[in-house]
């Protein structure tokens, strides 16, 4: 027998061991088994990566799932796997773009006049590090998909969520918040040179920033509100930073990647938490990193800038102030 093969079962135990580790690494799986039969949920950019696999974790704990996406093919589709895989036939896709306006209003209408409830909004689309794109109504797509676009359609479906309480909106922030700033003066980068990873940091510095004042003004409504970072994960979102394409990366930093980097499945682990736990009943306004609360960046919980921010938000997408 040659002394350089290892036997199988050894090999096993190995490889077992490893994937056991990058799953504690990752942050394991949701500790909650609290089931959400007869509650209806709305997940955004559900046809896909993180999205997808919270709105499946759901489907599976019995809910009314709403896959809302601008691809409409795409998104038939992953309700179509979810059902599937399920067999929960309460899984349906709506159209929606949160680059428009226009949309994210016509959904919200949908919703209002359709659904008698809504219990838990889960706020996951995003666009990463992508070119100096506008989106249909002239906001620099990052801040535009990412912030404003959620920050109207939650502000549009409060009502309906507050009817339906208890409930939850859950946004989907990331640690690049703690890099991120808000500029005053040239919020929408119509001054500045565009910098596309300082324009991410600051859509997800902006959404941890409407968490704590959503949770302000919802204080006694039975809505809470949280955000969280889940983890960075094997999705199309990276698809604008180049690093897939990168030698360096597949080779170098590959088994550091295949340690860290989460599965969506994974990845869907904290939302899905937010969304179920009952012992997060009336726990609002803060910041989860994976399953673990956590203290943001302080300009996160800096009261002026979040209600700046809330101010010139309503202002921008058109939203009466209040």
């Amino acid at each position: 027998m040659n002394r350089y093969l290892v036997p199988a079962s050894l090999l096993g135990t190995a490889v077992g061991g490893a994937v056991l580790l990058r799953d504690y690494v990752a942050g394991g799986t949701c500790p909650s088994k609290a089931t959400i039969q007869g509650k209806t949920v709305i997940v955004t950019g559900a046809n896909t990566g993180i999205g997808k696999q919270t709105a499946l974790e759901l489907a599976r704990r019995g809910g009314n799932i709403i896959l809302a996406c601008r691809d409409m093919e795409k998104c038939e589709a992953a309700a179509k796997d979810i059902r599937g895989e399920t067999l929960n036939h309460r899984v349906n896709a709506r159209h929606l773009d949160l680059a428009s306006l226009k949309s994210i209003r016509e959904f919200a209408a949908k919703i209002i006049e359709e659904e008698e409830r809504v219990h838990v909004l889960v706020n996951n689309a995003a666009v990463m590090r992508c070119p100096h794109w506008t989106t249909e109504d002239g906001f620099e797509m990052q801040l535009g998909v990412n912030y404003l676009g959620h920050f109207l359609l939650t502000n549009l479906l409060l009502d309906k969520l507050k009817a339906s309480a208890p409930s939850r909106v859950i946004n989907l922030s990331s640690l690049a918040h703690i890099a991120g700033h808000i500029d005053f003066d040239d919020l929408n980068w119509e001054k500045r040179k565009y910098d596309t990873k300082a324009a991410y940091c600051q859509s997800k510095l902006a959404l941890v920033l409407f968490t704590k004042e959503l949770s302000r003004r919802l204080q006694g409504t039975g809505v809470t509100v949280n955000a969280l970072h889940p983890g960075v994960a094997r999705t199309e979102l990276g698809r604008h930073t180049g690093m897939h394409k990168s030698a360096f990366s597949s080779f170098t930093l590959g088994p550091i990647f295949w340690l860290l980097v989460k599965s969506p499945e994974l990845a869907a682990q904290p939302s899905t938490y937010l969304a179920v736990a009952e012992e997060l009943e009336g726990i609002s306004g803060k910041y989860f990193d994976g399953l673990k609360e956590k203290a943001p960046a302080p300009e996160a919980e800096d009261e002026e800038v979040a209600r700046w921010l809330w101010a010139e938000s309503a202002r921008l997408v058109g939203l009466e102030m209040s």
